[in-house]
């Protein structure tokens, strides 16, 4: 009997054993890692989705000076879930774990998530980074989603919704990722109150690898400056001077002023530079006391830079490419003109889940090459 037994466990095929036990796997994220943010939560939230494998992670934003869950990561946490009919523990402002279980793949549909109703307090937590959260579990769902996301459209630490409209998606078009989306509503910090809507639609193959090893010639520079519920000339003193400060270093922009509606009141600017084979995005807020020449010039300082270096990927784009190239089909190498601390945790968080290959050439804050070599997904 006992050898009639074994027999029988051994005909269970392997490829199925390893599945079972990868599946029922939990993967253990020490929040602290790297750069300590949100990302590291958002990032394993994704692939624990797309893999179907639990993540306890601790620590969570360990790094910050209010570290725990904020309402836009509590957000995060529970629009996954529903998602992904998601076991959770954890899930509440300020706390430093979370235990995250998929019930299964996301399912597309049409969704609306406040990051106010969802944390359960006011917020003008970035719909942004709440996309980041959601973007990939449902590229491979098996129809496409419709995502009004309402909260903080441009507020600090967080891509704004022209960056990713701008740059962002145009980057991910060429390797089969198809996303659009609209601002209907502008959110400022504190007030937040922004409206994004979001179309996805699923992927049709496995994502194609991407090679951004020369950016190609500056074709123009377009941008907004912008001022909501404030007056109409600081939107136009802040475009004046952006003008002026790029054109003085023969940089071709048009940029024009915006006056907006919005819960409450904002500015700031919002500039992409377009070169032959590539985009690169740079802003900067306004924020009480603080002039309107210095909002521009923020975010031409930083334009500046990246133009100098040459490299077609810009800082900011760099750690957000990763999770598509570790997907694709093949190998990808791109150029930045800044390795990130946020860059570096991205790649750690993404090897814990996948077998996908992520090599950095380069120091944290130098200039440096990645070469990705994806599964396949």
């Amino acid at each position: 009997k006992g050898t009639k037994k074994k027999s029988r466990l051994l005909a269970v095929p392997l490829w199925l054993c390893a599945f079972v036990v990868k599946t029922l796997m939990t993967i253990h994220i020490d929040g602290s890692l790297g750069e300590g943010g949100g990302q590291v939560l958002r990032t394993s939230l994704a692939f624990s989705a797309l893999t179907g494998q639990p993540v306890q992670i601790d620590n969570i934003r360990a790094r910050r000076r209010t570290p725990g869950l904020a309402a836009q990561h509590l957000a995060g946490v529970r629009a996954l879930a529903s998602l992904c009919g998601a076991a959770v523990k954890g899930d509440s402002i300020g706390s430093s774990r979370v235990d995250f279980a998929p019930g299964g793949a996301a399912q597309a549909g049409e969704y609306l998530f406040d990051v106010s109703a969802l944390a359960g307090q006011g917020s003008a937590g970035a719909v942004t980074l709440l996309l980041q959260t959601l973007l990939w579990p449902l590229l491979y769902a098996e129809s496409e989603s419709r995502l009004t996301l309402r909260g903080g459209t441009h507020v600090a630490w967080s891509p704004p919704a022209d960056y990713i409209r701008d740059v962002l998606l145009p980057t991910l078009t060429p390797m089969g990722v198809d996303v659009t989306c609209e601002l209907t509503g502008w959110g400022f910090y504190p007030v937040g109150g922004g409206e994004w809507q979001v179309t996805i639609r699923p992927a049709t193959a496995a994502l194609r690898p991407l090679v951004l090893e020369e950016r190609g010639e500056l074709v123009k520079v377009t941008g907004v400056g912008v001022a909501a519920e404030l007056p109409a000339h600081i939107a136009q003193r802040i475009s004046n001077r952006a003008t002026n400060v790029l054109r003085q270093a023969d940089v071709p922009a048009s940029i024009t002023p915006e006056r907006v509606r919005s819960k409450g009141p904002g500015a700031g600017i919002f500039l992409t530079a377009h070169y032959t084979n590539s985009r690169a995005g740079f802003s900067a807020l306004g924020k009480q006391g603080k002039p309107s020449d210095a909002v521009a010039d923020e975010a031409c300082a930083a334009l500046l830079t990246h133009h100098i270096d040459g490299a077609p990927v810009d800082p900011h784009l760099a750690d957000q490419l990763l999770v598509p190239l570790a997907l694709a089909d093949g190998g990808s190498v791109f150029r930045t003109s800044q390795v990130t601390q946020h860059l570096l945790t991205n790649a750690a968080v993404i090897r814990a889940f996948i077998d996908a290959k992520i090599v950095i050439d380069g120091a944290e804050g130098e200039p440096g090459t990645v070469t990705v070599v994806g599964i396949g997904r």
